[in-house]
């Protein structure tokens, strides 16, 4: 399973040629999470035209399955939110919420932020925007 994160959905969205062949070559299931769902609609939101990327988001989302969090993603939120401050190499709960969704799944995380995310221990990344 594949598991767009915020900035690969974007650039769908946009209609990035490069992200769009991804996407139609894939041939494991595509999903998102509800974090990033979340923060589509908060983009639509604030946008001056926020009536039709309200409906966008909507239309875009309908095509993928949407990923809770669930009890093994909270846990690994938690473990790795707790190393990465000891560490002194913190996220913002939003990438980790993302990223535990993906790894509680045993998903690639399909995202252009490598840098924040190769923090996480173990967890599988894979750029289609780079």
């Amino acid at each position: 399973m594949r598991l767009l994160d915020t900035d690969t959905c974007i650039e769908l969205l946009r209609g990035n040629a490069k992200v769009l062949e991804h996407r139609a070559k894939t041939r494991d299931d595509v999903a998102t999470s509800w974090i990033t769902a979340a923060e589509l609609y908060y983009g639509a939101a604030k946008s001056r035209a926020h009536s039709h990327n309200h409906a966008l988001v909507t239309r875009f989302l309908a095509t993928l399955d949407i990923l809770e969090l669930d009890s093994a993603a909270a846990q690994l939120f938690g473990a790795h939110k707790a190393a990465l401050e000891t560490a002194g190499r913190r996220l913002t709960d939003a990438d980790l919420l993302i990223a535990a969704v993906a790894q509680s799944r045993g998903a690639m995380l399909v995202t252009g932020n490598r840098r924040h995310y190769a923090r996480i221990d173990g967890l599988a990344i894979e750029d289609w925007i780079r």
